[in-house]
């Protein structure tokens, strides 16, 4: 039994030291009351009390912790909603901080949930559907602002407010789905009458460009042939000495245009042409010709 004391002693010991240290995690504190009473706050390590007058009368978590919260509420227009907010927060590492975060509420997770049930309330009435979806971002800074002016005195930070989803009936949110198909279909239609429009103008321009192209074709195809008979009329009036009229000569190229058309329309076995085979009917074909661009000429003066 010699053992016994040093046993003894020794099981009285760990009790004290048991009793007087301990260890705090890191990112963690512990508050102590002495008697009752607010005494200390001890941060993470090595720490010691004295035993029966000191306690250890909380462990406060000093990491950002997250808050989900779901409020229903309803928009200017009268559609009911659940708006999903996060809220992102932390307990200030001050020791004074700590002592508030503490004492001063009972339950900081409801008392924050009825802060955000408080703001999205009085804030989404106000707001048409469409606006809430706009508006997200707003409705998150202003919870994340309001909470930061209530909850930071008692030692909290809002680190963040986040509007993660919005939640309309089923019903709203399917005849939304088809306002909106009905948009990008109208939106389709519109585009692609456009799309005929700007066809439609291009293939008139072209037709209108054509056309200038084919008349100036034309005119130049005119002006060669009228040079051409101007040159050949120059040349039989040199060849015949200038005591031969131009009209005399007009007959006879007319003469020659006249029976170099028969042959070559007499190439052409399959076809049967009726002509007047006399000879002046070509000079009536002339005079009618010559009629009318006399005429022509009379108008236009």
């Amino acid at each position: 039994m010699e053992w016994f004391p040093y046993a003894s002693g020794f099981v009285l010991f760990s009790l004290v030291c048991y009793g007087v240290f301990f260890v705090v995690k890191q990112k963690t504190s512990v508050v102590i009351e002495r008697f009752g009473k607010y005494h200390s706050v001890r941060t993470a390590g090595l720490n010691l009390k004295i035993p029966i007058l000191d306690t250890k009368a909380g462990l406060l978590n000093l990491r950002t912790c997250e808050l989900p919260v779901s409020i229903e509420t309803k928009t200017s227009d009268d559609v009911f909603v659940f708006v999903e907010v996060s809220i992102q927060y932390y307990i200030i590492n001050n020791k004074e901080q700590i002592r508030k975060a503490f004492y001063e509420l009972d339950d900081p997770d409801q008392q924050i949930k009825s802060y955000v049930y408080d703001n999205v309330r009085s804030e989404v009435p106000k707001l048409i559907l469409d606006d809430v979806f706009s508006k997200k971002e707003e409705i998150a800074k202003g919870i994340k602002r309001d909470l930061q002016e209530t909850i930071g005195e008692f030692g909290f930070h809002i680190l963040n407010a986040l509007v993660t989803d919005i939640n309309p009936d089923p019903k709203v949110k399917d005849s939304m789905n088809e306002i909106n198909a009905a948009k990008r279909l109208k939106e389709a239609a519109k585009e692609k009458a456009e799309a005929d429009k700007i066809m439609a103008v291009k293939k008139a321009e072209a037709e209108s460009e054509s056309k200038k192209l084919q008349g100036e074709g034309i005119a130049n195809q005119r002006t060669a042939i009228a040079r051409g008979i101007k040159d050949s009329i120059q040349e039989v009036k040199t060849a015949l000495g200038d005591e031969v009229s131009g009209t005399t000569v007009m007959s006879m190229l007319y003469m020659t245009q006249h029976y170099d058309t028969v042959a070559k329309l007499g190439e052409k076995g399959a076809n049967t042409i009726f002509m007047n085979p006399n000879p002046s009917s070509v000079v009536d074909i002339q005079q009618q010709i010559l009629s009318g661009i006399v005429a022509s000429k009379t108008q236009e003066n």
